[in-house]
């Protein structure tokens, strides 16, 4: 498969290519009932907050590439980190600045279907020049799966498998 057709969420068109593989909110917003997302949540394409009744979770959304080791293409991946009240509200102040360039201290907030996880990801969270999406980097102190392919690379057969595995999963959900 050197491309794949996708039904893109945004546009509703049909694409060709690497589709970026996609979020839609942070695992924490995920898992709370329908009743909680109401009550407790709100979401939109940047921000997520949920107001738990201890805590507040603060979580944005930011881009990984994902290096592909025999491809002239990377398998970029849309995620959700979770920040500090102070990274998150210095983020929230400057998300119009397109001129804001300032790195953050995050947690990965979503579950990779190719990997186990028993806790989060650490990770830097890097904003860009011009109003970009930020960019985020596992740790690679830290010892996962996912965090070595990420500095290791991924065979494009492996980035092939991610992406219809995620097409195949959107399609039972629809």
């Amino acid at each position: 498969m050197d491309t794949t057709n996708f039904t893109c969420e945004c546009c509703g068109k049909q694409h060709e290519g690497w589709p970026a593989l996609t979020y839609n909110s942070p695992n924490n917003y995920y898992w709370l009932s329908a009743e909680e997302k109401k009550e407790i949540a709100v979401i939109d394409e940047d921000f997520c907050v949920i107001n738990y009744p201890d805590e507040v979770g603060r979580f944005v959304r930011c881009v990984l590439f994902q290096k592909v080791k025999d491809h002239c293409e990377d398998l970029e991946y849309g995620f959700w980190v979770s920040l500090s009240e102070k990274s998150f509200q210095d983020y929230l102040d400057n998300f119009d600045n397109e001129n804001h360039e300032a790195e953050y201290f995050g947690w990965l907030s979503n579950n990779i279907s190719e990997y186990e996880f028993s806790e989060s990801i650490p990770t830097t969270v890097v904003t860009q020049k011009g109003n970009n999406r930020p960019v985020i980097f596992p740790h690679e102190s830290f010892d996962h799966s996912f965090v070595k392919d990420f500095y290791a690379g991924i065979t494009k057969e492996e980035a092939e498998n991610r992406i219809q595995n995620m097409i195949n999963a959107t399609q039972k959900e629809s």
